[in-house]
């Protein structure tokens, strides 16, 4: 449940002898001795805790045989974060960014450590046990990403391209389905041609994370309604909001999805099963002030991305590329997505 580290699995040790000459040269580190060890959640960029005397730092770089530069860009999330942290509390503060590959392999940055509790599924008795903080750690989920959303992003230095960002984003993930395509999933591939067919209008743009869930963010565990830090974000852009507030409701599992996706841990199970994707699409309204429209579109495009997501690991598993036992069943994963996104269509609601 919390943010705990572990020995670094095998192949993804970090050349300790190069970090440390580089700490030393730019962060004015003056220890001789730094210990590393490796935060083992995730399955994109790896993360590490660098350990100097007293202090800890945490280091972000991207996977091992990385061959995407796009898809893991260090420098877009140093530079995201160096702009946001000023004036967003719970994104961490940057430290130093190294593009030269050498030291370690691949560029990388460091950060501060934030510290909290991460809940994946299984929550503490406080929460299991009362409706009320239930409902108080949602809001605040919700207030939290609400407040990201209303900032001003061109005040603070930060620029993209919101015009047309839905249509790229339908696109792109259309695209990248089809080539990782290895099974017939009927359901998805009929959702995917209704968020082709309705695509809508664009709301507006803003600061977006794009994956929002209580996976990534931490919480202090003495108060869950108090948001430490929000991490991992390396997906996060200029764009439409309620993209993002799409990206949130696919992950939220509820009942009639089923048991096995309601033990998926990307959010507390307690709270998938109590409290329901239109209740949080209420609260967002109430803390953002604005009144959401078209929410099918995004709560199905969000469930789809998320199985497009299922469906690159699941390719890159069923042609050899990784032997991770953990993805072996992901084709049902998808499967399920699929049916998920069309009986929404179908119900015409979330």
């Amino acid at each position: 449940m919390s943010h705990d580290t572990k020995p670094i699995r095998r192949g993804e040790e970090l050349n300790q002898a190069n970090l440390q000459t580089f700490l030393r040269e730019n962060l004015g580190v003056k220890a001789n001795e730094i210990e590393i060890l490796q935060f083992p959640g995730g399955s994109s960029n790896l993360t590490y805790c660098i350990k100097i005397g007293a202090d800890e730092y945490v280091l972000r770089r991207p996977p091992f045989g990385n061959q995407v530069k796009t898809a893991h860009d260090m420098a877009r999330e140093f530079n995201f974060l160096s702009k946001l942290s000023p004036i967003y509390k719970p994104a961490p503060k940057p430290l130093v960014y190294c593009n030269d590959e050498t030291v370690i392999g691949s560029e990388f940055y460091l950060m501060e450590r934030r510290h909290g509790l991460i809940i994946r599924g299984k929550s503490p008795a406080s929460l299991e046990n009362s409706p009320e903080l239930q409902r108080k750690v949602c809001e605040s989920f919700i207030a939290n990403l609400a407040a990201l959303h209303a900032l001003d992003y061109e005040k603070i230095g930060l620029e993209g391209k919101p015009e047309g960002y839905v249509a790229r984003q339908v696109e792109g993930w259309t695209k990248r389905y089809f080539n990782s395509k290895t099974d017939e999933h009927f359901e998805l591939e009929t959702a995917i041609k209704w968020i082709n067919a309705n695509v809508p209008e664009s709301h507006g743009a803003s600061l977006i994370h794009n994956d929002y869930k209580f996976d990534n963010v931490m919480l202090n565990p003495e108060n869950l309604t108090e948001i430490t830090a929000v991490l991992d974000w390396e997906m996060t852009t200029i764009g439409e909001p309620l993209m993002d507030l799409g990206s949130s409701l696919g992950y939220w599992m509820s009942k009639e999805n089923g048991d096995a996706m309601l033990a998926m841990p990307f959010n507390p199970r307690v709270l998938m099963e109590n409290i329901s994707r239109s209740q949080l699409v209420e609260m967002y309204e109430e803390k953002s002030g604005k009144k959401v429209s078209d929410i099918l579109f995004y709560y199905v495009f969000g469930t789809f991305k998320l199985a497009v997501i299922a469906q690159q690991i699941y390719f890159r598993y069923a042609r050899g590329f990784t032997k991770d036992q953990r993805f072996a069943t992901f084709n049902h994963f998808v499967n399920s997505l699929g049916k998920i996104a069309a009986q929404a269509i179908e119900r015409e609601t979330i």
